[in-house]
């Protein structure tokens, strides 16, 4: 099945998204519903795919773009008819069952929101086009009023928008499982049907889809009649079709109790901004729902009648008004570029906190999914803070208060977690611990690019462009590194040797000449063991680039520094990133060195490669050889015949 947004939905003079088109999701348990969104507004290219064809949610997601013809997704937004709580999600009403983050990293996206889809429904209501309403008595909703919503599908779903800072704030709800209130002497005889098989009988019971069938029999074993198993649409059907009687009572009775329902609602919240009643059993209705008990029911709350009367009541009719909630929730999570992820904020803003404060970010670094649906006692508890710290800290990054910041943290954590350096702890779950591997190495990488020094790395590429010899010093996982600049820079041309051993290291260095130059790489600093090897290469006039902490003592001794400051956290853990950032700057050297180099002697060698030239090859810095068709030879050949870079430029 295939169908295109209402043009309503959609503005041809807007702007595509310069990040590619989004992907929005609608997912039931028998159909999963999927969109482009192109531009704001711009929803297209919609399929409704059978969840039973696929055995797990990411190959549906899979099919669906191949069959859009594999447009350049970055981000999404799906709805799920399931309760969202952490990154891992199994379906209650199908048997799909994924991780958030792995599905992500799986379908290449930077970021993939998943709400529950009466979340979404509900982050619809602001934007809905007025065509996709159908006003049911009432008065004008009153601009930035609290909005309610009900839903009567397979279950019964309640919720609400709250305004807020210039925005909406969905209101969770598990309101359908409150407990049914009858209100006439007919729907109390359906409640005592009910009490031989529930002892608690709530409003979802009867107030949805299956609640029409146990109506049914209830209101026919009342009048003496002969129960049949009928399912809801032919109950529906009998009732606007042939005007059966029963049947008509009993969805006069269905609508009645949805009245109820939305009333307790609108008094509840306070929905001056109006109730929406959304679902999939109400559209079947058509135009008899106008006509039926709901709306006087709605309004039939005693001294309250008045108040209720006032507030407006809306049957959504768009076809997909899922997709639209998802879009929004999914373009306020992105900022069109400019918001920072919450976690991010906490990260960079961790200095400026109180010492109180910072337990509480650093809590929240550590656990943000636990902490996501902990109660505030809980977040005080671990924390070691009072109650009002964790308010204050919330209120200090401009949320509202706690129910705020979980919110906007939800969004970070359900959808791309903004990566931030956590602590490895003992008890942490193997997925734990890969994730936190991997987002401590990204994020440390991307602190070491954010605080390159232009000046120094360009200082330090001509040093090594312009060397006759270079030398790479280093021990442990550092000599790892110095092994692997080695092989890099000796495949540029250019003569090398690396050397783990102290000894081995001053009196290699001590036959340095003015124009070679000395490697020094620590991820300490400490001059304890390198010392000699650093003033030999000094006595000699040769130049001593450090790859170490920027305030080391190898730092202050060199003249040339590429700073690598991270904290590893744990002596347990050293060195767990700090050889990853060694690795990325000798890759950025010899990237830069290869690129400072003259260009046509590379060019030569891709033709020997190719068996085109086989006399000798010269090159400034490199020992004579001779090349062949086979490579590089000769009796006197010392060294490779031209560069070669691992990385594309």
């Amino acid at each position: 099945m295939s169908s295109t947004a209402p043009a309503s939905s959609r503005d041809p003079h807007s702007a595509t998204y310069l990040d590619g088109p989004r992907l929005l999701a609608d997912v039931g348990g028998t159909n999963a519903r999927f969109a482009l969104e192109r531009a704001p507004g711009q929803i297209d290219t919609i399929r409704v795919l059978a969840c039973a064809d696929y055995v797990e949610f990411a190959a549906a997601v899979e099919a669906y773009l191949t069959e859009a013809g594999r447009p350049p997704v970055r981000h999404a937004a799906i709805a799920i008819a399931n309760p969202v709580q952490g990154d891992e999600i199994k379906m209650t009403n199908h048997s799909w069952a994924f991780s958030i983050e792995t599905t992500r990293r799986r379908l290449n996206f930077d970021t993939l929101l998943i709400v529950n889809d009466f979340t979404a429904l509900a982050m619809s209501l602001p934007h809905l086009e007025p065509t996709h309403l159908e006003q049911i008595g009432g008065g004008k909703s009153r601009p930035g009023g609290v909005i309610g919503l009900v839903g009567a599908g397979t279950g019964l779903g309640v919720g609400g928008l709250i305004p807020t800072a210039g925005r909406w704030i969905a209101l969770g709800s598990e309101g359908g499982h409150v407990t049914f209130s009858p209100t006439d002497e007919r729907e109390v005889a359906v409640l005592q049907h009910c009490w031989k098989t529930w002892p608690h009988v709530s409003a979802e019971r009867l107030v949805s889809g299956p609640g029409i069938e146990l109506i049914y029999q209830a209101l026919a074993m009342r009048s003496g009649g002969n129960v049949e198993a009928l399912p809801t649409p032919e109950i529906i059907r009998r009732a606007l079709k042939e005007n059966d009687a029963l049947c008509l009572e009993v969805v006069d009775c269905f609508c009645a109790m949805l009245g109820t329902v939305a009333s307790n609602v609108a008094v509840t919240l306070g929905t001056l901004g109006g109730i929406y009643i959304g679902g999939g059993v109400v559209p079947h209705l058509g135009d008899y729902f106008a006509r039926s008990p709901f709306r006087a029911r709605f309004e039939s709350k005693g001294r309250f009648g008045e108040y209720l009367g006032q507030i407006p009541t809306f049957v959504i009719t768009a076809p997909y008004p899922a997709f639209v909630g998802v879009a929004a929730i999914l373009s306020e999570h992105l900022g069109g570029g400019n918001a920072i992820p919450i976690l991010e904020r906490i990260r960079k803003s961790r200095s400026q906190f109180s010492p109180a404060e910072q337990k509480v970010a650093s809590l929240i670094l550590a656990h943000p999914r636990a902490v996501m649906n902990d109660p505030i006692s809980e977040i005080a508890r671990r924390a070691d803070v009072s109650q009002p710290t964790v308010i204050r800290f919330c209120r200090s990054l401009g949320c509202q208060g706690l129910a705020d910041f979980k919110l906007k943290l939800a969004s970070g954590v359900t959808g791309t977690v903004p990566v931030s350096h956590s602590q490895v702890h003992v008890g942490d779950s193997s997925l734990d611990v890969g994730v936190k591997v991997v987002d401590n190495t990204i994020s440390a990488m991307l602190e070491v690019r954010d605080n390159l020094n232009t000046d120094a790395l360009t200082a330090v590429i001509e040093a090594l462009s312009q060397a006759t010899r270079i030398d790479f010093y280093g021990f442990g996982s550092c000599g790892l590194v110095a092994e692997d600049a080695r092989q890099k820079f000796f495949r540029l041309g250019i003569p090398t040797s690396a050397s783990i051993d102290p000894q081995l290291q001053e009196v290699s260095a001590s036959m340095l000449k003015p124009t070679d130059v000395a490697v020094i790489i620590s991820n300490s600093g400490r001059l304890r063991h390198l010392a000699p090897a650093v003033e030999a290469a000094m006595a000699t006039g040769a130049t001593v680039i450090a790859l170490a902490p920027a305030n080391s003592q190898l730092a202050k001794r060199a003249h040339l520094t590429l700073a690598v400051d991270h904290d590893e956290g744990s002596a347990a853990h050293i060195p767990m990133v700090s050889r990853i950032l060694l690795l990325v700057l000798i890759d950025m050297l010899a990237v830069g060195v290869s690129l400072s180099r003259t260009s046509p002697f590379a060019e030569l060698q891709r033709q020997v490669k190719r068996g085109i030239l086989t006399h000798t090859l010269t090159h400034p810095g490199l020992n004579p050889g001779r090349a062949t068709a086979e490579g590089p030879g000769g009796d006197d050949d010392n060294g490779p015949v031209a560069p070669v870079i691992s990385h594309t430029v």
